[in-house]
């Protein structure tokens, strides 16, 4: 499913989903036009909402991934692109995490939008929550993955603060090491929740076997 929107300042961006991802092409005025890739593993299928945009975030740090323009390019592509992210970032963070399907509340097919809602945009987002049931083999997968696919001199923070969660997975000091380290790689955070995924997971604000 493709919708594209368009704005006269901003220029304009195309939004399709494609098999376990969301491709996001932008081009904004005088600037070249840009491509973007999010993987659904990692959105919080419930979105925000602002005055004039509405903002998919991630399960990781709260991070806006996808931010829509309320309404375009009309009421009812907008409705039904932003439930179908929903429903599909739902089923593929259960695929990811071995999750039996589970009935979504009525929320997540709900019309997200009629009018622009009277929200203010006050407020930073909070950390997500350290886990409780961390699993040393797949962090030691993931730092595989990192090691094989991405540079490690970019990203050495993480795999040290990774390498010392593996050893011990309870310890909550640790959590905050992996916790700061990426949130400390700005734009390299995308690569490395496409190639290692549990890096989100075991960040991510869910309690153990919560689909999100």
């Amino acid at each position: 499913m493709k919708i594209i929107q368009r704005h006269f300042l901003r220029g304009s961006q195309e939004l399709e989903i494609i098999d376990d991802y969301v491709r996001i092409r932008s081009k904004a005025p005088f600037k070249p036009a840009e491509e973007l890739t999010v993987m659904l593993t990692v959105l919080n299928p419930e979105p925000r909402i602002s005055r004039s945009s509405l903002s998919f975030t991630s399960r990781v740090n709260g991070d806006a991934l996808i931010t829509l323009q309320l309404g375009k390019p009309d009421t009812e592509a907008f409705n039904a692109f932003v439930a179908l992210v929903k429903r599909r970032a739902v089923e593929e963070y259960q695929a990811f995490a071995g999750l039996r399907p589970v009935r979504q509340p009525a929320g997540l097919e709900a019309n997200v939008y009629d009018e622009p809602p009277d929200f203010d945009d006050e407020g930073e987002d909070k950390p997500a929550k350290l886990r409780s049931d961390l699993d040393a083999e797949r962090i030691d997968e993931a730092i595989r993955m990192l090691r094989t696919y991405l540079s490690a001199e970019d990203i050495q923070p993480l795999l040290s603060a990774l390498e010392a969660l593996s050893a011990n997975p309870e310890s909550a000091g640790l959590q905050s090491q992996v916790v700061y380290a990426f949130n400390e790689l700005g734009p390299r955070q995308g690569a490395v929740l496409t190639y290692a995924p549990y890096v989100g997971v075991l960040l991510s604000d869910g309690p153990a076997g919560a689909p999100y």
